[in-house]
């Protein structure tokens, strides 16, 4: 009556004539006996175990799991970033400024994000990005695209990401207009980032940022990922480079003071890059690919 006929315990005890805790009691006997079982049939049980998973072992305040067998990697990086878009959406209270990156990923959440009334939010871009090849990923650009779907305000950081020589970037920095962008970014309430492993698929060697040659040097040296053009080891430590000495953008250091730290990352291929910054606690919220987790997690208990 109860599980077949959907019966309620109180429409059950009249029709035996018992009262509602002796059906409520029988009911729970024929669980603990095995007369009744009960199975969930839905794919999110399965990324909500990866989910308490990553929170438990890098003491995350938030994991978000989004399923993506059997979907192309532009499909499930819409997922991802929509995924992102909603989790910053709903967690905007006593936000006041957003610190946001660069790359293709969070070029999705900005897509997918909803148009709001958030008229007292400033974004900030952590990070320069100028040229004629992929602006619209350019943490700039995103900046200014979200403020838009927030009906807030910007900021806008006029200098590349990566200059010609360390001169110049210590000249650009010095310049009154980008250090006092440069100092929002290091005090947004909130930094959504995303993390590339500049070896496989990398957006970096794709607009430019990177040759042959640095990669080669990259792999010496034991980088395993970046944030907005930061390198990082497999323990998450800043790895110093020649590269490093010609960013204008925040540091890692700088990236882990900001009290929240939000990660949207899509691509299996990304997992020991992702790895390496959970190892350095660079991240506070992970929203990642369920193909992803499951590589991170092998990893991890791999080498326990």
């Amino acid at each position: 009556m109860y599980y077949n006929d959907g019966w309620t315990q109180a429409e059950i005890a009249n029709k035996l004539g018992v009262s509602r805790p002796v059906i409520s009691k029988l009911l729970q006997k024929a669980k603990d006996e095995g007369i009744v079982n009960i199975y969930i049939k839905d794919e999110t049980v399965r990324t909500v175990e990866l989910e308490q998973q990553l929170e438990k072992y890098f003491g995350l305040q938030d994991a978000i799991v989004v399923p993506n067998n059997s979907i192309s990697s532009e499909l499930a990086k819409r997922a991802v970033g929509l995924a992102g878009a909603n989790y910053i959406s709903r967690n905007m209270k006593s936000v006041k400024s957003i610190g946001i990156s660069w790359g293709t990923t969070l070029a999705h959440l900005v897509q997918e994000y909803p148009y709001e009334h958030r008229e007292d939010i400033k974004v900030v871009p952590l990070e320069g990005g100028m040229g004629v090849r992929s602006v619209e990923i350019h943490a700039n650009q995103l900046a200014n695209d979200l403020a838009r779907k927030m009906s807030g305000t910007c900021t806008y950081l006029y200098a590349p990401a990566i200059v010609e020589t360390e001169e110049l970037k210590l000249r650009l920095m010095a310049m009154q207009d980008i250090e006092m962008v440069l100092e929002s970014g290091r005090n947004v309430d909130v930094a959504v980032i995303s993390i590339g492993n500049p070896f496989k698929e990398s957006t970096l060697m794709y607009v430019g940022y990177l040759s042959e040659t640095d990669l080669n040097h990259l792999g010496e040296i034991g980088v395993v990922g970046d944030i907005g053009y930061r390198f990082f080891d497999k323990s998450g430590n800043s790895v110093q480079n020649p590269l490093g000495s010609k960013i204008i953008g925040i540091t890692l250091e700088e990236l882990k003071n900001i009290d929240k730290v939000i990660a949207v990352v899509e691509g299996e291929h990304k997992a020991e890059s992702v790895l390496g910054a959970l190892r350095g606690e660079l991240i506070d919220v992970l929203i990642i690919d369920e193909q992803m987790a499951v590589g991170i997690l092998k990893k991890y208990q791999n080498e326990l």
